[in-house]
């Protein structure tokens, strides 16, 4: 009996732990990958299993099929054509289906991925980048990285300095929405890029639309907004991480990116370096033209049961930039000839990674609290709270060893507080509502020894909005309106001697209006229209501004007199897919605008004790601004396609019968790409997605302007062929992605109408950009 027991025992041992490990590995994972936008099923789609390195590929229905997979967690990769790259977690315990979409931009080229689809939630015009073209243009700040959008140009002071221009308007008349908050910090100068790290989003969506009732600020009807993702609910550490690698300007680039998802509390980190030198014209080096970023962005997360969800997020944005040192001259003579040298004056014959003066120094902080709560299907209630902190110095060529005390240096606190209410009523009716204020605290530095450019001042606005949308039959309705009122206590420095303390208190009232249709002729063949009426009133500097602008080497004069601006836009758009291989986008509006503020350029060339410049004073005008965006894609075969976006904009100053300023040229980006769609072989290891892109960028000469509206001709048009390569690796569990891009390939000498920097300096020359990106 002894024995038995010792043979049953010894059994035991042996056979449990076998059945123990050994798992059923009969189930069966199958379903159907289509496209997101149209809901075509998408063929060969490659999905690959980290875990197992197996993999399945879709067929013509979009069906893929993998067998004998074990009970488990698995994390699937997809990978196609033209698409983003998307991971899925499946948790198996059976046979199971999975229905699964892909963002698919199969019919779009060119550097920057833009999809222009209509929002099922808007009338309005919504043009996005995905997370792949951000990552691919990393190098890029948020300013250039738009500009391939038709109808989206960008205002530069150099290659560091962009600033977004939709249809003609930016600075105080584009709103920008960092994570939903309006950006708030000295958007009103001409060389003040937006504090944003793009890098942090996964998506950034251009509204070109006639009156953005829903967010607050000075907008005219166009609104940027940068987007990061909520966080993947896989409770497993994820993360990317890309390096970017530029020839000109010697730049190197690295963001990190890692989340996780838990269910007591989600968690998000993205942080970016960045450190660029001088740059370099076709012929010459751009001194003093170097810049460097550090960034950081926190992000949690938290659901209490079903209905509430609650979010924090924090940002550090900080930079230094520097400005060419030409474009700073000393006195009369030597600006005229300024304007008309080859050369800059102050050009060094080597690259240097040395900032020193002129150059800026930016940080810009930002903390955000929001909630949703739902209180069923039909009813959800958002609040958000938000507070950020700007902090730029501007540094000029000083004597007596001052030129690191900063000459313009200011501090901004703003608040921010909203409360939304959402409900869906019966019959496909929405109706969307809200309640916001905000409090702006404006300090200049006394300790600069220089009179402020713009006052001290406290600024209070509130603002409600009522939009209702519904769909009827093949129409979608939507309407709103908006009120704002803006209290400004502004504390000033006479312009006169003896200098006195100068106080202003202003009260503005805001109106806004919208009014929208879409109809869907089929799901291929859409037509919008929107008219809106928009009310902003002049900004701080417009109204106070005096002294020396450095960052734009001008004198600005503000104007006591503005009144507020009254915009009415109008839109039409047409968009049209036909037999899946041509694609049509097109927009036509026309914006009247009365008592338009801009910055006229005068006559005079002041000398002051900080060197000679020209006079720039700010005046008002009745204008309209009209223009047309059109984008056309043709895909000739598989993996074959053509694009063409062409940007059409004039403006008239009706009062004063010359043409508006500062307004984009025209301009055409065409591109043609060869995309292999079945993986290249390179050893035990695969090339996905192999792309070549040809990108032709073509600036026309802006003649819609005087010789007397400016110091100088505006520069000729210009060409400039560019050219990119990309591609994916599959790892293991690890996804490569590498891109090589080729600006200016043949090394082009120009000037844009638009850069500031063409008074003095060429645009940039050829440039070599390298990508390496890592998924996990």
């Amino acid at each position: 009996m002894l024995q038995f027991n010792r043979v049953i025992s010894i059994t035991l041992l042996v056979v449990l732990p076998v059945l123990a490990f050994s798992q059923d590995c009969s189930f069966t994972l199958k379903g159907h990958v289509k496209d997101a936008d149209t809901g075509s099923p998408l063929e060969f789609v490659s999905l690959f299993v980290e875990s197992t390195g197996t993999g399945a590929v879709t067929d013509s229905t979009g069906y893929f099929e993998m067998d004998h997979l074990c009970k488990g967690d698995y994390h699937i990769v997809l990978s196609h054509l033209s698409c983003e790259s998307k991971n899925a977690f499946v948790h198996l315990v059976g046979d199971s289906t999975l229905e699964l979409t892909m963002e698919h931009t199969a019919n779009v080229l060119s550097s920057v991925v833009v999809t222009s689809k209509s929002d099922n939630k808007t009338t309005q015009n919504v043009e996005s980048i995905n997370q792949q073209s951000i990552s691919d243009n990393a190098n890029e700040n948020l300013g250039n990285m738009l500009q391939s959008i038709a109808g989206v140009s960008t205002l530069k002071t150099g290659s560091g300095i962009a600033k977004p221009v939709v249809h003609g308007l930016y600075g105080n008349r584009l709103t920008i929405l960092n994570n939903g908050i309006t950006q708030s910090g000295q958007q009103w100068g001409n060389d003040h890029s937006p504090e944003i790290d793009p890098l942090v989003a996964n998506k950034i969506r251009v509204i070109k639309g006639t009156s953005s009732l829903e967010y607050m600020g000075s907008n005219l009807g166009n609104v940027v907004i940068v987007e990061p993702k909520r966080i993947y609910r896989d409770p497993h550490l994820h993360g990317r991480a890309h390096y970017s690698l530029e020839t000109n300007g010697r730049s190197h680039g690295l963001n990190v990116q890692l989340q996780k998802y838990n269910p007591k509390l989600s968690w998000k980190i993205n942080g970016t370096l960045k450190k660029s030198g001088d740059q370099k014209t076709a012929h010459y080096f751009l001194t003093n033209t170097g810049d460097q970023e550090a960034n950081l962005a926190l992000q949690f997360e938290k659901s209490f049961a079903d209905k509430w969800f609650a979010d924090l997020f924090f940002s550090t944005y900080n930079t230094e930039i520097g400005v060419l040192r030409g474009s700073h001259i000393g006195n009369l003579t030597d600006l005229e000839e300024a304007f008309h040298r080859e050369i800059p004056f102050y050009t060094k014959d080597s690259f240097s990674y040395q900032i020193d003066a002129p150059k800026q120094k930016v940080n810009h902080h930002l903390l955000k609290l929001h909630t949703r709560y739902l209180r069923d299907d039909a009813q959800q209630f958002n609040f958000t709270f938000a507070a950020q902190f700007d902090n730029r110095r501007e540094y000029d060529v000083r004597r007596g060893g001052r030129s690191e005390i900063p000459a313009l240096s200011i501090q901004q606190f703003a608040y921010f507080a909203e409360a939304k209410y959402q409900r869906d009523f019966k019959r496909q009716f929405r109706l969307k509502s809200g309640v916001q204020m905000n409090i702006t605290d404006n300090t200049n530095n006394p300790n600069t020894g220089i009179l402020p450019l713009i006052p001290d001042y406290l600024a209070y606005e509130t603002g409600v909005y009522l939009i209702g949308s519904k769909k009827v039959n093949k129409s979608f309705l939507e309407i709103g309106v908006r009120s704002d009122r803006i209290n400004q206590n502004v504390v000033a420095i006479s312009r006169t001697l003896p200098r006195e303390i100068v106080r202003y208190d202003n009260v503005f009232q805001k109106l806004g209006t919208s009014l929208g249709w879409r109809y869907s002729f089929t799901d291929d063949l859409l037509v919008s229209y929107n008219m809106g009426l928009a009310t902003r009133n002049p900004a701080i500097n417009e109204l106070y501004s005096f002294g020396l602008h450095q960052g734009v080497s001008g004198i600005e004069e503000g104007n006591l007199h503005l009144e507020p601006e009254k915009s009415l836009k109008s839109t039409l758009g047409l968009n049209a897919n036909i037999r899946a291989k041509l694609s049509l986008d097109v927009l036509g509006y026309y914006q009247r605008i009365k008592d338009y503020i801009y910055l006229d350029p005068q006559k005079e060339i002041r000398l002051t004790i900080r060197g000679a410049f020209p006079v720039f004073e700010y005046k008002q005008t009745d204008a309209e601004i009209f223009g047309l965006d059109f984008t056309g894609k043709y895909q000739i075969n598989r993996s074959l396609k053509i694009k063409c976006s062409y940007s059409f904009i004039k403006g008239h100053d009706l009062s004063n019968h010359v043409p508006v300023i500062n307004l984009p040229s025209n301009n055409i980006l065409s591109s043609i790409g060869y995309e292999f769609f079945r993986p290249i072989a390179i050893g035990h290891k695969k090339l996905e997605n192999f792309t070549v892109e040809l990108i032709d960028q073509n600036v026309f000469e802006q003649k819609n302007i005087l010789p007397e509206q400016d110091f100088v001709p505006p520069p000729k048009g210009y060409n400039l062929l560019n050219a990119k390569l990309a591609t994916d690796m599959q790892l293991k569990k690890q996804r490569l992605r590498f891109t090589l891009k080729v600006n200016n390939i043949l090394n082009e000498s120009y000037r844009d109408y638009l850069n500031r920097q063409r008074y003095f300096a060429d645009g940039l020359g050829t440039n070599f950009i390298l990508g390496i990106g890592l998924k996990f």
